[in-house]
């Protein structure tokens, strides 16, 4: 069908397909029968509906196929064709003659449709594969992208598209920077500052946010500071909205639209019926053909319906998701000049966030987003690092109960707890590089730990969704880090931390056993400096021994004995802990155990990053052996 000389059968074939393939367990059949040549070439058929339902099939593949699909489908040389349609359609975006009377007739602009379609194909390649992000930088493809984000005014749709597309494409990639002159950035500008305030509208500002800090080398030093007040600015305004207010806001919009076209539709019938009355008194009149179905419906039918108002619930929650994880990677960004950050600390914009950065009680925890102490004072001036904090807590339960009783809606609550997991990541990563003035304080992180102990603590059950426990684990080990380096009390009993641990020792993900074996080593080392702590700290021990012995991984394994070595380095009652427990024979009876395990399992396994480090725990643990027996704990 494809292949047949009439353009609407193609396009039946390309819809059925693209249909099919959402379903994964066929994805491998179509690929076995070649599915990515059959439907490359129809990127540039004659029909532009065939093109579109093309494009829409190959981005259903490329979306739900995964890495080794995008990878196959660069290696059969789609980016050819999907090059060719992109630069065409670009070239044709504002020619009227383009689209044809019957799609004008029913309100549709083909070539916006197939750009949406191939932009997304083309952002999915080029996320999962290097070669075709090596493509795009050749074919010179960023203007083509540019001239459809210009859209962003009558088409937010494609120009989302385009964003998503653009910030996958600029990520860590050098060879793109010098193909953003000014004229591109000022195009990037002009989308950044629009003043629409739909959620689709913050979530393309906020991709496009993203974009400009991915090429933030080329803006010029002078500019820089106001260029990132203004990025912050946008995270600032999509983190204040309140997404389960939104939901439930949204919600009963949606119910009182559907009543009034429930209406309106009642009404129409019975004018139907009437008119079907004075139609069968005319027996001349030609009788409509009945069994005929219009094709435009039938592929229609395919797409989801209309629903405004959960796109633009869907809209927040991925601004809010996005904006997160930029900011993640802003803490982790390299450090610009003293200069730069100097001009930024005294742009305009920095005394509209300083009005913000504080609630009505003031002293909230205020944080920094970058490692120098340049970027953390800018930094300060700028976030609100108190919505970063709202977002971490558990979703409203009124939108969840409106959630889970709406199929169309349920999608929903992965999306909220991905925020969720995101805003746990972020203050993970703010806790990591600010000192504990910038924090607030040790006030503010005591309230903070409390806050924490709740999201695990509150419900009957301890949590086990993995990465919410891989988050709320790596919140709590950094903090707690940060508060026993400065002696802070810690409001997190032993217990509960112990109960925790136990539980996540239990995950199968190898970053949630690691944070566990952790959190417990720093809360050792508190307890260590204290008095009648020996019995819980026998109870650390016991359990991150057993961790070391069973662990099947390596890194969690090293894991455990550098929380045993940090437990157990110094004090009256780590000493006698360690002596109850028969700490020094069971690492001396390890040691070996240990090194055999890194010769066998090392090689192949594990980065060389993760041998660096496993290599020092084992020369650890032969300190640590000493050391203890220097203190003359002999076995019994």
């Amino acid at each position: 069908q494809l292949q047949h000389p009439s353009a609407e059968v193609r396009e039946y074939a390309c819809a059925s397909i693209s249909k099919l393939l959402q379903q994964k367990h066929v994805i491998p059949a179509f690929l076995q029968r070649d599915v990515v040549r059959c439907l490359g070439p129809l990127l540039m058929d004659h029909s532009l509906a065939v093109r579109e339902t093309a494009a829409g099939a190959l981005r259903n593949l490329s979306a739900c196929g995964g890495f080794e699909v995008c990878d196959d489908m660069v290696t059969k040389d789609i980016m050819t064709p999907l090059v060719a349609l992109l630069k065409e359609c670009s070239t044709g975006l504002d020619a009227n003659q383009l689209s044809p009377k019957k799609c004008r007739e029913m309100n549709k602009n083909y070539i916006e449709d197939i750009a949406n379609e191939a932009i997304n194909l083309l952002w999915n390649v080029c996320e999962c594969n290097n070669t075709a992000v090596s493509i795009f930088n050749k074919e010179g493809c960023l203007e083509a992208v540019l001239h459809y984000v210009k859209k962003f005014s009558t088409n937010v749709d494609l120009a989302i598209s385009v964003a998503n597309c653009l910030q996958a494409v600029t990520e860590d990639n050098p060879d793109l920077l010098s193909s953003f002159n000014a004229s591109a950035q000022q195009v990037l500008e002009t989308v950044m500052l629009c003043p629409e305030s739909t959620m689709k509208h913050i979530l393309l500002r906020t991709l496009i946010a993203g974009t400009i800090w991915n090429i933030k080398d080329t803006i010029p030093p002078g500019s820089l500071g106001s260029m990132v007040n203004a990025i912050l600015k946008i995270f600032s305004e999509s983190l204040a909205i309140d997404a389960g207010e939104t939901i439930i806001r949204m919600n009963e919009a949606e119910k009182n639209r559907l009543k009034l076209a429930a209406e309106a539709e009642t009404e129409e019938n019975m004018t139907d019926v009437i008119d079907d009355c004075v139609l069968s008194e005319d027996d001349d009149m030609e009788e409509i053909p009945k069994g005929k179905v219009r094709r435009e419906d039938d592929i229609s039918d395919l797409l989801p319906s209309d629903k405004w108002e959960l796109k633009e619930v869907t809209a927040l929650l991925m601004a809010q998701q996005t904006a997160l994880e930029i900011i993640v990677n802003m803490c982790c960004s390299e450090d610009p000049s003293d200069d730069e950050w100097e001009e930024l600390s005294s742009s305009d914009e920095s005394d509209l966030f300083m009005e913000n950065s504080y609630n009505e009680g003031g002293g909230l925890l205020m944080s920094p987003l970058c490692l120098s102490d340049e970027v953390n004072s800018a930094f300060l001036n700028n976030l609100i690092p108190k919505k970063i904090l709202e977002k971490t807590a558990f979703p409203n339960s009124v939108a969840l109960d409106i959630c889970m009783h709406n199929p169309s809606w349920k999608p929903l609550i992965k999306k909220l707890n991905a925020v969720q997991c995101r805003a746990l990541t972020c203050l993970h990563s703010i806790l990591l590089v600010s000192d504990v003035d910038c924090l607030g304080g040790a006030s503010a992180l005591q309230s903070l730990a409390q806050h924490l102990s709740q999201l695990v603590f509150s419900k009957t059950e301890l949590p086990t969704d993995t990465e919410f426990l891989e988050a709320i684990t790596s919140a709590l080990r950094a903090l707690l880090q940060t508060m026993a380096s400065k002696n802070i009390s810690q409001c997190i009993t032993p217990e509960q931390l112990l109960a925790l641990c136990e539980a996540g020792i239990r995950s199968s993900n190898a970053s949630v056993r690691v944070n566990v074996v952790s959190i417990l080593g720093i809360s050792g080392s508190v307890l260590a400096k204290g008095q009648d702590t020996a019995e819980t700290l026998k109870m650390i021990g016991k359990f991150l021994l057993e961790v070391a012995m069973k662990e099947s991984s390596l890194v969690v394994t090293g894991e455990a004995l550098d929380a045993l070595f940090d437990a157990f380095a110094d004090g009256k009652e780590a000493e006698k802990a360690a002596v109850q427990i028969k700490l020094l024979p069971a690492l001396k009876e390890f040691q070996p155990v240990f090194k055999t395990r890194m010769r066998k399992e090392g090689k192949g396994q594990y980065s060389t990053d993760q041998l660096c480090v496993l290599d020092n725990v084992r020369m650890n643990l032969r300190r640590f052996i000493a050391y203890q027996e220097t203190l003359g704990k002999t076995p019994t």
